[in-house]
């Protein structure tokens, strides 16, 4: 009996040792396949993505790193191959440079009111600070971290109100990016309020207020002006409505443009009048802005 219950303990130790390294053992293969799974695309496959997939992530890949101006000698070899001619191709690499202008000027002037909006907010946030006891140096600091303004001058700004300097030559500095002009009105708030001890709290409720009826101008004249901006599109649509125009009526309407003289001429002549107008639009809305 003695050996029989030794003999049946050995077995049930060797089967829980069993167990114990197959549950390991299964543990570890888990963990492993766990890994796999979050380092893979989350269906545990190791080996290379389909060929669809790879398609597509380039196509996100290339779309990402081209900017819009590099859209036009795309579109120019899209109608070079119907079209049997390698004008449309140069006439799109000649665009390039006007549309990578009008990219950059519209990126400048939306950086442009940006900090429009945060010169009014950093006004509004230093009154309060101001109204709530703070000296001003201090309120600067607070309100510049609330609320921004400042851009490229914020350190030179933080600097001299930090250490005693001479802050409104920091802020007429720091002015002189685009759309921060209404520091410089902050500058003489600040420096009538420390040399005459005039109150500095109701001079920027003052600025504030000029600031925003400015910026409320400005937007009811781009709403103005958005007849003329559609002109201008509808101007630059017309050539492509008229192609598409001519192929619905059964003709071929770039054959007849890119391979007779006649066409050739008509395509140059209306290039010309295409640009001018475009042109003399721009102009007009350019200049109504300046003079507001």
């Amino acid at each position: 009996m003695t050996g029989a219950g030794e003999l049946s303990t050995g077995v049930a130790l060797g089967c829980l040792g069993a167990a114990a390294w197959l549950a390991g053992s299964g543990w570890r293969t888990g963990a492993r396949r766990a890994r796999l799974v979050l380092a893979g695309d989350g269906t545990g496959s190791t080996g290379p993505p389909p060929p669809g997939r790879r398609m597509t992530d380039a196509v996100l890949r290339v779309r990402g790193r081209l900017t819009p101006e590099w859209w036009a000698p795309v579109a120019g070899l899209l109608l070079a191959v119907p079209g049997d001619s390698v004008l449309p191709v140069v006439a799109g690499a000649a665009g390039v440079p006007l549309l990578r202008r009008t990219r950059l000027s519209r990126r400048a002037r939306r950086t442009r009111e940006r900090r429009q909006d945060a010169v009014i907010a950093l006004c509004g946030v230093l009154a309060g600070e101001v109204r709530a006891g703070r000296q001003p140096g201090e309120a600067l600091l607070c309100a510049v971290n609330d609320s921004g303004g400042l851009g490229d001058g914020q350190s030179a700004v933080l600097a001299a109100a930090r250490f005693g300097g001479d802050v409104p030559v920091a802020l007429a500095a720091a002015a002189r990016q685009p759309g921060a002009e209404g520091l410089r009105g902050l500058a003489a708030c600040w420096r009538v309020a420390v040399d005459q001890g005039a109150g500095l709290a109701a001079g920027l409720d003052r600025l504030e207020g000029a600031l925003r009826a400015e910026r409320d101008q400005r937007s009811d004249l781009r709403a103005q002006l958005a007849g003329a901006r559609a002109t201008a599109v509808m101007l630059a649509g017309l050539p492509v409505f008229g192609l598409l125009l001519g192929a619905a009526l059964g003709s071929d309407p770039l054959h007849v443009l890119l391979h007779t003289g006649a066409g050739l001429g008509c395509l140059l002549a209306g290039g010309v009048l295409e640009g001018l107008g475009l042109w003399w639009v721009t102009r007009i809305v350019r200049k109504t802005e300046a003079a507001s």
